[in-house]
Parts: structure tokens; C-alpha cells; sequence
């Protein structure tokens, strides 16, 4: 049975490689794990510090897998009436255009791993529900 060849070999990315990127809320560090690799798909690490939230925003047409490594968050999302708390060994999707926000409510980091439907993450970050994006 014949299959098409893979494009391109298996792609490591070492937890030393990976390198805070755009879309910074003060308290949440994003960074980029494999980005820019393939059509379709990326991945992310987030990290939540004690107390801290971030903007609200959305991901464009991306949908958004979460995956809750460490630390207890929150998702909150429809103009902030809904809240979705994650602990380790959860999942969340999060739909195109949602506008959401991360929260870390707790004592400690939160760590999520985020797999996006797009090559590289778009974040879109918003002056408050359904607010207008924010320049810069």
C-alpha cells in the first residue's frame, strides 16, 4: 500500500530552546514551543503567576486546546459570567473568536501546555469584553 512521504522529519523542541514570545500580560509568560513548523497546528506554554490574570482577548480563527500541567486556573469567558476551572490533567477547548481571559486566582504558577489550529499563535487582545482590539 503506497502513502505519501512526510514533508519533513520528526521535529524536538527542548525545554531549554523554548523562548518567551508575543502577547504578553504582566504575571502570564507565553512562549512559543513549536511554532512556524507545519500547516494547521502549533504549541505553546503558559505560565501563570500567583494572583495574576490576563487580558482579555481571543485567539482570531484559531480553536485552542488547553492542557493543564500544573497549578489550578480558570478560563472565564462570555463576557466574564462563565468560568471554567482546570487542574492538572485537564482539557479545554477553546473556540475561534472566543473571548476569554486566564486566570491564575491561586498560591501558586499555573502551567498550561496550548495547541492552536494555526501555524503560529495569533492572540488578539481586547480593551474588555467585547472591546475593540488593542493597537501595539
Amino acid at each position: 500500500m503506497s502513502r505519501p512521504e512526510p514533508s519533513q522529519p520528526v521535529h524536538l523542541t527542548k525545554a531549554s530552546e523554548i523562548k518567551q514570545s508575543g502577547g504578553q500580560t504582566e504575571g502570564m509568560v507565553r512562549s512559543n514551543a513549536i511554532v512556524d513548523k507545519c500547516d494547521g497546528i502549533c504549541a505553546t506554554h503558559m505560565l501563570a503567576k500567583p494572583h495574576t490574570a490576563s487580558a482579555v482577548h481571543h485567539h482570531g480563527p484559531q480553536d485552542t486546546v488547553v492542557y493543564a500541567v500544573k497549578g489550578r486556573g480558570t478560563i472565564v469567558s462570555e463576557g466574564g459570567t462563565r468560568r471554567i476551572d482546570l487542574e492538572p490533567g485537564d482539557y479545554a477547548l477553546i473556540p475561534a473568536f472566543m473571548e476569554h481571559q486566564e486566570v491564575n486566582d491561586g498560591d501558586e504558577d499555573v502551567i498550561w501546555t496550548i495547541v492552536r489550529s494555526g501555524r503560529t499563535p495569533e492572540v488578539v487582545n481586547l480593551t474588555g469584553w467585547r472591546g475593540e482590539p488593542v493597537k501595539g
